[in-house]
């Protein structure tokens, strides 16, 4: 069964779909010599249901104030009722022959027809409804962008008051959107990023107040301030533009991210199939408007179209990108003269003509490279490490057997992949995976040169596999143990840095070294970030599993510690300079708390990125290697080390116990939660 995007859409679908799969079994079987049986019943009472239908859709278009709406839907209104009376026709025929080709062939046709309008019709439904929603995030948006001019009180009271009215109903239909969607990632994604609009509007508007302070006493920090209030400013816009974003979402690519090649362009195909028709009733309307469900379609079999490209034969995949190129500029000048009123000028008809002839080579061409690749049996290189790592070892085991060069875009893709975690680590565990990566490569290479010579199984291409074996595990070995230390050895401590800087901002007025102090802890803070955001890097590259979802999330959050970093200092910079103002404090915590909440996000998802068991291993490590250095600085009287390493010793331990207690929870083997519970217990007591 299809999947629907919205539980609505799902819920009015779902039977129509099951009875149009009833009928093709039922044609099926007829077409295996068995009789059709009396459907007149039943297709009137889908008649009567596409009656009432036709009629409540011209109900909506009537009342509709929505341009695109009123365009779109009496296309999918004419489709259903010309499907509903070949359901009639087919079915008087079947009357008088049950066994009548014509009249099976009538009958899918209508019942396709049928749930193919109907999803239309709902569709351009669906969208104007969130049209209306993003007009109003287009609201806050226009708000936002003039946040930048306001300079006195009372221009910001007047802005709150604008403001707080959209931001309000923006939130109660995001909300319930995200409730009605199918996809669990849409919905996570519209929730995150309305909670985040919701937690920074307060917080921008103290910045604006800090600024308004300052300039008004025309003291120190303006610069500052406006950065503070720029930054913030830009967040909440991004935030709204990714929820008007994903409200135009119908699909989530997830699955492709695990798919092979072959599965994805068949999709591909199939959804350009779907879009077709719809595409070829816009360009067939000179008085079709831009942004339409026909217009969409065809922008949509473009981007089908070059996901195909990117999975084709090379041959196949230059000819499938021209052609696309050559729609999309033909589809952006037949919009442009759409939208001056000159659609059926022989210009743009002549236009369209040439795009609906494009489209269907476009189709032909797509279907030849779908085939092109089923027939050549290429496949693509696996998502994950230990994926390409089994698809290297099956070549390396018989170099001779030529796998389409799979083995080696494996291994390719390995190196690539261990060069990215090298960027972040020190000089010399950089240099140890550089060198591994060079020596990796350099052998891949050799292999693949005596393989193309006809030498695959030649006793020097069997010693060179068998090395390039060893070395591609050590450097699996290496860019897992390199990440996992990393995750371990960044994250002991979250808290301090921030503590410390905190602590910096409040030194009193007056006491001596406090500019310098500041300097060395926000120096020190900056350090950490950039880190910390290095380290989630690494992890999205060499340690998600090719978890998409959590890929991303690892990328967002690093790069969103990294930006609000220099804007926390700044802040602090300001609460130092206006230590009485009860606004520039609030402004400082409020950034504190965004702060403190985006590296402990990136913690979670570099320890939910990386696998148990070695957490735990290097975990233990780092415990012993704290443990001999606060035994050294018990010995030469450090009282100060002593307790910064028992310090660490108690944080991993924590950590160790916080992912004892997941797995725990995660697992349905009583005998692994008891044996992992008693472990935990005798950690914590020790």
């Amino acid at each position: 069964m299809p999947v629907f995007h919205t539980k609505t859409i799902e819920s009015i679908l779902e039977p129509v779909a099951q009875q149009v799969s009833r009928l093709v079994i039922l044609h099926e079987e007829a077409e295996d010599g068995n009789a059709m049986p009396d459907l007149e019943r039943p297709v009137m009472a889908v008649s009567r249901a596409v009656t009432n239908l036709v009629k409540v859709g011209r109900e909506t278009i009537n009342s509709s104030d929505d341009a695109i709406l009123k365009q779109d839907m009496p296309s999918a209104l004419v489709r259903v009722e010309g499907a509903s009376k070949f359901l009639e026709e087919a079915s008087g025929m079947l009357k008088v022959d049950p066994y009548s080709g014509p009249a099976r062939k009538k009958l899918i046709e209508g019942s396709r027809g049928i749930l193919q309008g109907t999803s239309s019709l709902l569709l351009c439904f669906d969208e104007s409804e969130v049209r209306k929603i993003i007009r109003e995030c287009k609201r806050v948006l226009d708000y936002l962008a003039v946040a930048e001019v306001i300079e006195t009180m009372e221009d910001l009271v007047q802005f709150l008051k604008d403001l707080s009215p959209c931001l309000s109903k923006v939130s109660r239909e995001v909300t319930a959107r995200e409730k009605e969607l199918t996809h669990q990632v849409h919905r996570e994604i519209l929730v995150r990023c309305l909670e985040q609009v919701k937690t920074l509007a307060p917080i921008l508007i103290c910045s604006m107040k800090i600024f308004i302070h300052i300039i008004g006493q025309g003291g120190k920090g303006v610069d500052e301030a406006a950065e503070n209030r720029n930054y913030l400013s830009q967040r909440m816009t991004d935030e709204i533009n990714e929820i008007i974003r994903v409200l135009q979402l119908t699909t989530y690519d997830e699955e492709e991210w695990d798919a092979d090649n072959l599965t994805v362009m068949k999709k591909s195909y199939n959804a350009i199939e779907g879009k077709i028709r719809t595409a070829h009733d816009w360009l067939e309307d000179p008085l079709a408007l831009r942004g339409g469900v026909g217009e969409k379609s065809v922008r949509q079999i473009l981007d089908h179209a070059y996901k195909v490209a990117e999975r084709s034969l090379p041959h196949d995949a230059d000819t499938i990108r021209k052609q696309c190129s050559d729609i999309t500029t033909m589809t952006d000048a037949l919009c442009e003269l759409r939208q001056e009123g000159k659609g059926a000028t022989p210009q743009a008809e002549a236009l369209s003509r040439g795009i609906q002839d494009k489209l269907r080579d476009l189709y032909t061409i797509v279907n030849r490279a779908v085939q092109g690749v089923e027939k050549s049996g290429i496949q693509q290189p696996a998502h994950t490490v230990s994926g390409r790592l089994e698809q290297a070892r099956r070549w390396l085991d018989n170099p001779d057997r030529d796998d389409k060069g799979l083995g080696q875009q494996a291994i390719a893709l390995i190196v690539h992949e261990g060069k990215k975690v090298a960027e972040g680590l020190p000089g010399v565990h950089r240099a140890e995976i550089l060198g591994l990566c060079d020596e990796v490569d350099i052998l891949s290479r050799q292999l693949s040169d005596l393989c193309r010579r006809g030498h695959g199984n030649s006793p020097q291409a069997q010693d060179i596999a068998r090395n390039l074996s060893q070395r591609l595990y050590d450097l699996k070995d290496r860019i897992q143990n390199a990440v996992v230390n990393r995750v371990v050895e960044d994250f002991i401590d979250i808290s301090t840095p921030l503590k410390q800087f905190t602590d910096a901002v409040h030194v009193p007025e007056g006491t001596p070294g406090r500019e310098q102090n500041f300097g060395d802890k926000a120096q020190q803070l900056q350090h950490f970030s950039t880190r910390a955001s290095k380290t989630a890097r690494m992890v999205a590259a060499g340690g998600s599993g090719g978890n998409k979802k959590l890929a991303e999330a690892l990328l967002t959050s690093s790069s969103q510690v990294e930006s609000l970093t220099p804007q926390l200092i700044s802040a602090g910079r300001i609460r130092m300079n206006y230590p009485e103002s009860k606004a520039a404090d609030e402004h400082f915590q409020n950034l504190v708390s965004q702060y403190s909440d985006s590296i402990l996000r990136v913690r979670s998802l570099c320890d939910e990125a990386t696998e148990s068991a070695d957490f735990i291993k290097m975990s233990e490590e780092q415990i012993q290697k704290h443990t001999i250095l606060c035994e050294e600085a018990i010995r030469k009287s450090q009282p100060q080390k002593m307790v910064d390493n028992t310090s660490s010793i108690a944080r991993l331990a924590n950590r160790v116990l916080m992912v004892a207690k997941q797995e725990s929870d995660n697992s349905e083997d009583p005998k692994f939660i008891s044996r992992v519970n008693q472990a935990s217990d005798s950690l914590q007591t020790s």
